[in-house]
């Protein structure tokens, strides 16, 4: 399959999407007052497509370099997807670093602030009340680390289907 391949990709696409992360998630959880979620996500889902570029980088080189210019979907597909895992996974170690070790607090502000818009919104007491209960019911289950790092990974590794997918059909090269 390219392991060489699939793990530089994998691993360097993981340290971008990883270090952009961090540097977005730290810049916010030290901003006082006002700190801007919804960019700091959009930040966040243009990181993993710029670091998921590499799947379709690391597909082209093993299909022109190693397999003679041709490749199926199928196996565009399973190097793009091991790339999107290596990534995703160095991704998910680094959030549990620095979410338990560094920004304990990530989750309490997150809420605070969905719970503003809310307000904002012009919700009843009644919503803002279910709203707090779901998100106190969360925060506890988000201290668990194995869940932490499964709500991530639904984080990331969605955004590495679709590119893993799209690499595959457009890289995909049938035999003359």
């Amino acid at each position: 399959m390219g392991t060489k391949n699939v793990l530089i990709y994998g691993i360097i696409a993981g340290i971008i999407v990883s270090s952009l992360m961090l540097l977005s998630v730290n810049y916010m959880s030290h901003c006082e007052g006002n700190v801007d979620f919804e960019t700091s996500m959009l930040i966040g889902y243009a990181s993993m497509l710029i670091a998921f570029s590499l799947v379709f980088v690391g597909i082209k080189n093993y299909r022109d370099k190693y397999n003679g210019g041709i490749i199926s979907f199928g196996k565009a597909f399973k190097i793009g997807i091991m790339i999107v895992l290596i990534a995703s996974t160095i991704y998910v170690v680094a959030w549990l670093i620095d979410y338990f070790f560094f920004i304990p607090d990530f989750i309490e502000k997150y809420s605070t602030h969905m719970l503003e818009e809310l307000k904002a919104s012009g919700a009843t007491q009644i919503e803002i009340d279910k709203q707090v209960e779901e998100m106190a019911s969360f925060a506890k289950m988000y201290q668990n680390p194995f869940f932490n790092a499964m709500m991530t990974y639904m984080e990331i590794l969605p955004v590495g289907l679709v590119v893993t997918l799209i690499s595959s059909l457009i890289l995909k090269r049938k035999a003359k």
